[in-house]
């Protein structure tokens, strides 16, 4: 017997509403916990306010909410499917010779669709909200003012001591082991904020123990004629880690724009592991939301009708913590380059996938 179109809309629509929910009692969860963190990390700073605090919480939330997603998505299909038992919605349409997977399908095409909603909508908002974010803490928390950009005009960097700061440009840059080389470079220097007192415009500069070394310099400053250096020494307590860490985290970079950021990294000459690994675990969001619920219709299809609501509960948190883990080590091994990037970024789903359809051939009967 074939699913009809109207009881198709309305498991769906059991299912989002169920997701929808299980979602904000989830993310409201990780907000009270973000905001005991903030609030720790703050004790003892008096300029910072309570406000300041809660808005840097709702600015991670939409992050927090992407990561959270298919753990929605597991305890949202076993929600649903356990009302529509409870309620006899399953064991009826069972009786008129619907099967398991036509009862299945409306539930993975609406978690198929929210993980490409996720993918394409949430992840440039939510990479957005944690660029401000990190600003944030970096500015009130830590004290940070260092940071690195990779942009269409080269690649910026800002750096900041007690004495002011310097805005060093660069069109490209090379690293051999712990070396660094910055070629056709300004460095724009500032007394405290903005009061701007010099440029340095040369070919090259080179990262050494606490300075950058900067060769066949012209240097030139407000009201006086531009001079010739050989050799400018610029201190800095940057190093080839922290240049690396001040790129943005591929956790703030949205899916569209991920695939130029790793171009112009490689083209850099730096290591895109990390963001290659995000952008593929992107790409395989629907497919992990799909195995989400597969494998909470293993839970609840069969064992909801025994009252087994216990079995349920426990089975199901189990098994998103399991899973959780597990993908935490296959990233892992992705990210230190052990296995490849796209292996790292879709066994999780995939795996999730095979154990969902293998579970569910084994206890279902059509």
């Amino acid at each position: 017997m074939r699913l009809s179109t109207t009881l198709s809309i309305y498991i769906g629509r059991q299912f989002f509403w169920s997701f929808m929910g299980l979602l904000l009692v989830i993310l409201l969860i990780v907000l009270l916990f973000d905001m005991v963190e903030l609030l720790r990390r703050a004790h003892g700073q008096a300029n910072i306010s309570f406000a300041q605090l809660v808005e840097m919480a709702l600015l991670k939330l939409p992050y927090m909410g992407q990561q959270v997603f298919p753990l929605a998505a597991l305890f949202g299909g076993m929600l649903t499917f356990w009302r529509l038992a409870r309620h006899h919605e399953l064991v009826v349409s069972r009786a008129a010779g619907i099967s398991a997977w036509q009862f299945l399908l409306p539930v993975i095409t609406v978690g198929f669709l929210l993980g490409v909603l996720m993918m394409t909508a949430l992840s440039p908002l939510a990479s957005a909200s944690l660029t401000q974010f990190e600003r944030r803490v970096a500015l009130t928390l830590k004290g940070n003012q260092n940071f690195l950009a990779l942009g269409n005009s080269g690649i910026w960097l800002r750096q900041a001591n007690a004495e002011g700061q310097a805005v060093i440009r660069a069109s490209r840059i090379l690293t051999a082991g712990t070396d660094i080389t910055l070629y056709d470079i300004s460095v724009f220097r500032y007394r405290g904020s903005d009061d701007f007192f010099q440029r340095i415009d040369a070919e090259l500069a080179t990262l050494e123990d606490g300075f950058w070394h900067v060769r066949n310099a012209q240097v030139q400053e407000p009201e006086s004629v531009p001079r010739f250096e050989q050799t400018v020494w610029l201190e800095t307590d940057l190093t080839l880690a922290s240049i690396q860490d001040s790129f943005a985290s591929p956790e703030t970079m949205s899916f569209w724009s991920l695939p130029g950021f790793i171009k112009k990294l490689e083209d850099s000459g730096f290591s895109a592991v990390r963001h290659r690994l995000h952008f593929h675990s992107l790409l395989a969001a629907p497919l992990l939301m799909c195995a989400m619920v597969l494998i909470a219709a293993t839970f609840t299809l069969r064992h909801s009708r025994r009252g087994g609501v216990t079995y349920v509960i426990v089975g199901g948190v189990l098994t998103g913590f399991i899973l959780y883990f597990f993908s935490d080590i296959v990233f892992a091994l992705g990210q230190s380059d052990s296995i490849p990037v796209i292996l790292a970024a879709w066994t999780p789903s995939g795996v999730a996938t095979l154990l969902g359809l293998a579970m569910l051939l084994h206890l279902e009967d059509g």
